[in-house]
């Protein structure tokens, strides 16, 4: 039988996974040290999707883990589905793990007659069954009080930030926020990296989705590298334009790091020619080959969601992992 046994206590840790991203599934098992639950899955010819665990998951702490990626609503419902047949195997406690929260972005309404899908992704998990969320970099962090239960907010920051301190000076380096949104975690980065901090100032379309209009640049960037930082790449406009205006204002060279690689559309092809020296980003979604390219830095996110899986089954602290600052 799989799993992790604490035999004082007779816990039992399953680690259950979707179709979504294999790859860091067996990571983050490796990670552990546990082997995942055996688990059928598949689609009716209709769309439908079928799952079931090969083996009994009883009284056992579960964590369902299943990224968004694209379809992202299909790996929605099978997480919902995976998560609904647990509660009704009897585990003791379901704990979801969505290292990329999907519709995190719907987290208010900007004009009348929204919705306000993030708090509704919230709602489907508890109603399905789901005890505690777990999630890498929430588009804002609101949303932990969407969830009725506890919520662990995994930062990617340190993973990501040694990784620039690694390549770069950090005397010549300036932490750049794309938009007045991304300014609290381009903070924490330069306290971090000890860097000073700058600001693009832009404007979005509320009517035109992904398009965005840099307006002025706040603070020294000539002759610096500069380091933008957000919490996703989507189609990859907004960073592109930003880099563009750090080069205008004189930057010598500029990095994005990012904890969500999404590269929808054209965002290949426009991080691809453009400027930017090196493109940053951490495997909380799959990336397949063909959206991959030279300037692409891919780190792992497994070992930091492994901790936390194994913090919270021993009822330690995850904040811990974070120096107190999660």
């Amino acid at each position: 039988m799989t799993g992790i046994t604490a035999h004082e206590h007779e816990k039992r840790l399953v680690l259950v996974s979707g179709r979504a991203h294999p790859a860091l599934a067996a990571a983050v098992s490796q990670q552990l040290g546990s082997e995942l639950v055996p688990t059928t899955a598949y689609d009716f010819a209709n769309g439908e999707i079928y799952v079931r665990f090969g083996e009994s998951v009883r009284g056992a702490d579960a964590f369902v883990l299943q990224s968004h990626a694209a379809p992202i609503n299909v790996w929605i419902m099978e997480q919902l589905i995976m998560v609904d047949a647990l509660k009704r195997a009897s585990a003791k406690t379901i704990t979801v793990i969505v290292p990329f929260y999907g519709y995190a972005r719907q987290d208010k309404k900007h004009r009348g007659r929204e919705p306000i899908s993030a708090r509704l992704m919230a709602d489907l998990f508890k109603t399905a069954g789901a005890d505690r969320l777990m999630s890498v970099d929430l588009h804002t962090s609101q949303i932990q009080g969407f969830f009725d239960g506890p919520v662990d907010h995994l930062m990617a920051l340190p993973l990501l930030a040694n990784y620039v301190r690694s390549r770069v000076d950090s005397s010549k380096l300036t932490v750049v926020s794309p938009d007045a949104g991304r300014v609290r975690l381009a903070d924490q980065w330069a306290d971090r990296l000890g860097a000073p901090l700058a600001i693009i100032h832009k404007r979005r379309d509320p009517t035109v989705p992904n398009q965005t209009k840099v307006h002025e640049l706040v603070g020294q960037v000539k002759g610096r590298t500069c380091v933008i930082v957000d919490d996703m790449i989507d189609t990859g406009g907004t960073i592109v334009q930003a880099a563009e205006a750090l080069f205008d204002n004189g930057a010598a060279d500029v990095i994005v790091a990012s904890t969500h690689a999404v590269l929808s559309g054209p965002a290949v092809d426009r991080l691809k020619n453009s400027r930017i020296s090196e493109v940053v980003v951490s495997d909380t979604l799959p990336i397949p080959d063909e959206h991959r390219f030279p300037q692409l830095t891919v780190l792992s996110i497994a070992p930091l969601i492994a901790r936390a899986i194994r913090e919270v089954f021993d009822d330690g602290s995850v904040t811990s992992l974070f120096d107190g600052q999660a």
